[in-house]
């Protein structure tokens, strides 16, 4: 049973977490476009999500967000709720069954990057913390959504990786 989860996409999920998680307490923390803390765990939680469908999307952000949630102390479970949903949100793409390119991809990860982070404070809200829902989201959700697009282009073809995929050549549209 253990082989069997380690050979999953867990296996390859857990060490590149960490390895987000590192970038994101780190170096992050020191580097603040618009004094914002980028979040690269949201991000590669919905480009998983977008390569991967809803529910390997929703798996990768609730893994990543236990992890985002051990490493800084946010109640357990926050977080794992919010990356979730940002992945299972992003991975509704395939349901609609059309040719992803990788601009679309990107936009899609916005979008769901951006449902993600403003979900934070709503769920704080009803874990009983005061204060969440302030203006400064009217700086920080876009900031972190934008980031998360650019970001896109290397974490979906690492998302199709860690979760075992095969690949499928993004499409260029032609002119």
């Amino acid at each position: 049973m253990i082989a069997a989860v380690l050979q999953g996409p867990v296996g390859r999920l857990v060490p590149l977490g960490i390895i987000l998680l590192a970038l994101q307490t780190t170096l992050f923390v020191e580097v603040r476009p618009l004094g914002v803390v980028l979040q690269p765990v949201l991000a590669f939680a919905a480009a998983a999500g977008v390569v991967g469908g809803p529910e390997r999307g929703a798996l990768a952000g609730f893994v990543l967000g236990i992890m985002y949630d051990l490493v800084t102390g946010a109640p357990l479970g926050s977080s794992a709720i919010t990356m979730g949903l940002a992945g299972a949100l992003a991975g509704c793409v395939v349901l609609f069954r059309i040719e992803l390119t990788w601009w679309l991809a990107a936009l899609v990860v916005t979008f769901a990057a951006a449902v993600g982070e403003l979900a934070v404070p709503v769920v704080r809200t009803f874990i009983g913390q005061t204060d969440v829902i302030t203006s400064r989201l009217l700086v920080v959700v876009p900031v972190v959504a934008v980031a998360a697009g650019l970001a896109s282009v290397l974490l979906c073809p690492l998302g199709r990786w860690t979760l075992r995929l095969q690949r499928q050549p993004w499409k260029v549209p032609a002119e």
